[in-house]
């Protein structure tokens, strides 16, 4: 497969470019779709969506949805139609009555009935939606760059890299931490972008293989190719310089 047509956002901040690469990740949806992606109860959760797939079960989705009707009403009234006040009174209800309403509108096959799709899959599609979407993010990158500190890597790859990490392995471990510590003393010195780039793959195997056996490659390919800058996932074609201006350029300087 060839790599996805991705909108050029090499112009936006950082912390956008880095939810987009993730998001694209997650969903496997280029932006701007990422962002209205949505998916049913394949997995336990009722409905997952955007970007991090937020969702029902895990009572993350909700708190999203009701940032976005609180500061952006009557746009979110023009995406949803009759189904704003449906809508409306879920995120009100129990999460119980929140799961029950959101498998009511999916097919057996786990996918939202029509025009619920359509609703979503356009909301996405919103400036509005994409800032408190990336605002829901902050912590996750402010955390990723808190890391970043920590081992001293500089780069916006590396931004990108620990924001993912974040996000599909919820972080590193103090004992990961003192392996890497060691990992990148261990490393000769040389070029500073042949050196960021060889600490970031010592930062990807590491990940990889403290992951699920079951997904431990898929975790490695993932992870290297923001290390690398480039690779294919899930059979997509990546470059990370060309669609998400994600660079060894230092992320203090975005």
């Amino acid at each position: 497969m060839t790599s996805p047509d991705v909108v050029s956002i090499a112009g936006l901040p950082l912390n956008v470019r880095c939810l987009a690469l993730t998001g694209t990740f997650e969903t496997s949806c280029p932006p701007p779709g990422c962002f209205g992606s949505v998916t049913g109860d394949f997995d336990g959760q009722g409905i997952s969506y955007s970007a991090l797939q937020w969702n029902f079960g895990q009572g993350t989705l909700q708190p999203l949805l009701l940032d976005m009707s609180n500061r952006h009403p009557e746009l979110v009234r023009s995406v949803f139609g009759e189904g704003y006040d449906v809508l409306t009174k879920v995120l009100a209800a129990t999460r119980s009555t929140q799961m029950s309403w959101a498998r009511s509108i999916q097919t057996s096959r786990h996918t939202l009935q029509e025009p619920w799709t359509g609703r979503f899959h356009a909301l996405g599609q919103t400036a509005e939606f994409q800032a408190v979407a990336t605002a829901r993010a902050a912590a996750l990158f402010d955390g990723a760059l808190a890391l970043c500190r920590t081992l001293g890597l500089t780069s916006q790859r590396a931004a990108a890299l620990l924001f993912d990490i974040k996000v599909q392995n919820g972080g590193i471990g103090s004992a990961a931490l003192a392996q890497l510590d060691r990992d990148f003393s261990s490393l000769p010195i040389g070029d500073p972008a042949g050196v960021e780039t060889a600490k970031l793959r010592k930062l990807a195997n590491r990940i990889a293989d403290a992951a699920n056996p079951k997904w431990r490659e898929d975790v490695r390919a993932r992870k290297l190719t923001v290390a690398n800058g480039a690779g294919v996932v899930h059979g997509v074609h990546f470059d990370l310089a060309t669609q998400f201006g994600l660079t060894l350029s230092s992320w203090s300087a975005d």
